[in-house]
Order: C-alpha cells, then structure tokens, then sequence
C-alpha cells in the first residue's frame, strides 16, 4: 500500500530536478551572452579580397567590435567560388553560437537556389541588417572607343560573342544585367565569371576581359585606386549622388534596374540575447558618424534594413527572381 506514495514522492524529486536544470540552462545561457563574446568572431565573405563587400568587411570589422565589447575580435574570411554558394554554405552550416557571422549578397543568395540544388535559402540565417544597396554598372577600360551603351549595341550587333562581360558569377546581379541587356538590345555577348569584383577589376584592366560588370560603389573604388576605368551606364532607379553625370540605363533606353543588397547575418538558431547584442552592435555601427565617413570615402552606398524589413526585402526578391526564372531562365547555354 506503500507504493503511490513512493510514486508520488517520485515525481516530485523529478519535478525538483527538471525545475533545476532549467534554470541552471537559462542562468548558463544568460552568463554565455553576458560574456560573450569570449574569443574570436569569424566574418565569413563569400567573394575574394579586393570586392566591395570584402572592403566593407575589413572596413567595418573595428566599429563591430568597438560596439560588442568584452575586447571582441572580428577574423574576415574570404570563402570565394560558385558565385558564392561556398562562403554562403559554409555560413548556413556553421554552428549558431554568434561566433560565425557573415555578409550575405543578393541576388546571388536568391537566384542560386533557384537555379541549382542548394544547401541554404535566405531562411538559412538569423538576419543581423543589411548594410549596403549597390547598383550595377558597366564599365570598360579608359582606352576602349565605347563611350555609351547604344555603342556597345552596335558594336555587339556586328560582332556576335565577340564583347566578353566579367561578372561575379552566374545568377549574379552583374550576369542578370548582360542577360537583360542582350535581350534589350538584340546582341550576343560572351559571359567570363570570377570570383569576386577584385578579379574582374583585374582581368578589365589588363585587357582581358571588354566590359567589367561591376557596382557603381565597388568601380568608383577602383577608379580612385588608379584602374583606369570608364562607365558606360548604371543601373539605378535614379542616378547615383556619387556618379551624377552618369545615365542610368533606363535614361539610355534600356529599361531595366539591379542592384546588390549586402547585409549581415548569421546561422538560424542564434541565443536570443547574442542575436540581440549582434544586431545592436550592426545598427550602431551603422548609425556611427566615423563609420558613415569612412562608407563615404569607399563610395559603399548604405542603406540599412532591420532584420524584419530585411527580411520581407528578401522575400520580395525572392517571388521576383521566382517568375524571372519560369520566364527566362538564366544558366548559361
């Protein structure tokens, strides 16, 4: 007759027990935040070093860290390759411990699941904010005869395949804009993709390539660097406050815009409180006057999203990348 009894004294000791390990997992997981961060942070880009997100990256790594504390250190990581579905990967994979963050790019991010099997989506990640909003341009070296896009049409008409674009790679926004202006404009060009903006300034201003696909931030950099480069058109909305001379294509007839959204996040699953203290330490620093400056010298065009607006951006995206896909698929043939 003893044994309810026993029963019930049972399920209390497991009652006690459970209500001790819960808050000994919230106490340790309010200490982990409150320490954190404890030892590096690594920064993931998915492009190589000398691209307009790489430079943003190392550019605001200090104000980053300045606005998480505890002495925190951010390592930048190149993780170039397949348009970059490496670096994107390997972020999505990473464990979700607020120790490895990462730039995000689109409309890579959206069009490479689209296009292929991918191991992430923009679901993949806690969104930290996005930072930048870059327009793509053309460009070609200073010495090139083309002046304008309606010289690039006619040159192109009488040379099929002949004109080689250097773009970010496929399902890029830079291939998304040769794709669109070959069906704008009735031409056929050749597409050469790299691994990052740094390796097309490179190949356009050795020769290799005629037209360097590259964001009006990123070609503005490198024409201050010294890499003697024209644009022939840029594809905003309106035309560029850095770039105001500048047609849009638009203006020149060709009725199309892109542009390359770069922002922050991390894998899915971040602890509430490092999520918070990631996310507070993106807006201050973008919010800090130095760090506008310094976005200013680079010619980064920033446009900052909390994660919630930043996500209904991405999702937006994504629907329109959707039906572009079912209408005018754009692999290469």
């Amino acid at each position: 007759m003893q044994y309810p009894c026993k029963k019930r004294r049972t399920l209390r000791a497991l009652a006690a027990s459970i209500a001790l390990m819960s808050c000994a997992t919230l106490y340790a997981t309010g200490a982990q935040a409150a320490g954190y961060p404890e030892h590096p942070i690594n920064l993931i880009v998915s492009y190589g070093p000398g691209g307009g997100t790489d430079l943003v990256a190392r550019m605001m790594a200090p104000f980053l860290q300045k606005y998480l504390g505890n002495d925190a250190r951010i390592v930048v990581l190149n993780r170039p390759g397949a348009g970059g579905a490496i670096g994107f990967t390997e972020l999505a994979r990473a464990q979700p411990d607020g120790y490895t963050i990462g730039f995000i790019n689109t409309p890579n991010l959206l069009t490479i699941p689209i296009e292929r099997k991918s191991s992430f989506t923009w679901q993949s990640y806690d969104l930290l904010g996005n930072l930048i909003d870059d327009p793509g341009a053309f460009t070609v070296r200073n010495d090139n005869e083309l002046k304008t896009l309606a010289d690039l049409s006619a040159y192109a008409k009488k040379n099929p395949g002949k004109v080689t674009v250097g773009t970010t790679g496929t399902g890029s926004d830079d291939h998304l804009a040769m794709l669109r202006f070959e069906r704008a404009s009735g031409t056929k060009l050749s597409h050469i993709p790299y691994k990052g903006a740094g390796e097309v300034r490179g190949a356009l201003a050795s020769g290799e390539i005629t037209i360097g696909a590259i964001n009006v931030g990123e070609a503005l950099q490198y024409q201050k660097g010294g890499t003697p480069l024209r644009f022939l058109g840029q594809m905003g909305k309106t035309r560029s406050a850095a770039l105001p001379d500048m047609p849009t294509f638009k203006e020149q007839g060709y009725d199309f815009e892109l542009a390359s959204l770069r922002g922050l996040a991390a894998p899915k699953g971040l602890p509430a409180d490092v999520r918070a203290k990631l996310t507070d330490a993106v807006k201050r620093t973008v919010d800090d006057p130095a760090f506008q400056a310094k976005a200013n010298e680079m010619f980064a065009p920033l446009r900052y999203l909390p994660p919630a607006d930043y996500a209904r951006e991405l999702a937006s995206g994504e629907a329109e990348f959707q039906t572009l896909w079912k209408e005018a698929p754009w692999l290469d043939k």
